[in-house]
């Protein structure tokens, strides 16, 4: 129980669940937004950890999958993501020795985008983007030969779920018993972002890639 408890923090560490939180957080309406965002991938998650426990019983299919494609495909992420990072700071470099006038222009189409986002497309993108990562594999394994009943495992894999979303679950618990100091606190995230965005994409991108790659890297030494 323990181990499973450790896997399951190891999986709320999730790029791409901090990633999308953090863009939700600095948008218009974040709470509904992250709301959709959750359910969308709790359920993508839940059915797939179902499913995966019921259809591999006893095979050894989970542990392999995490021993073999989960540590290279989070190597070639973290390589992707620091390779992005120094082609972006070259970027940066090359357009703060060329400076443009300065022009009032819109947001990038990528965040009109998201800013029109509804819930349900929200929903939508949660359940696309929630895939069953190397920890959480290892979860269910663990979770599978503890023997459960029935009842017992669904509500193992649920509380799985639970902590493994915790990145987006905390932000919403605020809204709800705090919405006056959490709403103070996106606001400020907010003004940081527009003051600070470029260096912060920028150092978000090198730690989540070394993070991927030591984590790839552990991955493919223990398993």
């Amino acid at each position: 129980m323990t181990r499973t408890l450790l896997l399951a923090m190891t999986a709320a560490l999730n790029p791409t669940l901090l990633a999308a939180t953090t863009v939700m957080l600095v948008l218009s309406n974040p709470a509904r937004l992250m709301l959709g965002y959750l359910l969308g991938a709790a359920m993508t998650s839940i059915t797939l950890g179902l499913v995966i426990i019921s259809s591999l019983e006893g095979t050894s299919t989970v542990s392999t999958t995490q021993r073999t494609l989960s540590p290279s495909a989070d190597i070639a992420l973290g390589v992707l993501a620091i390779l992005l990072a120094y082609l972006f700071a070259r970027a940066t470099t090359r357009r703060a020795s060329h400076p443009k006038p300065s022009k009032d222009k819109p947001p990038p189409r990528w965040q009109q985008k998201l800013s029109q986002s509804s819930p349900r497309g929200a929903f939508v993108v949660g359940a696309l983007l929630t895939l069953p990562g190397a920890s959480y594999l290892a979860g269910l394994a663990n979770i599978d030969r503890a023997n459960y009943s029935t009842p017992v495992t669904v509500l193992a894999v649920v509380g799985f779920n639970v902590i493994m979303l915790a990145l987006i679950e905390l932000p919403l618990i605020g809204f709800v018993i705090a919405p006056d100091w959490t709403q103070h606190k996106v606001a400020s995230a907010r003004a940081l972002v527009a003051r600070h965005g470029r260096r912060i994409a920028l150092v978000g991108l090198r730690v989540v890639g070394a993070a991927l790659i030591i984590k790839g890297i552990v991955g493919l030494i223990t398993g």
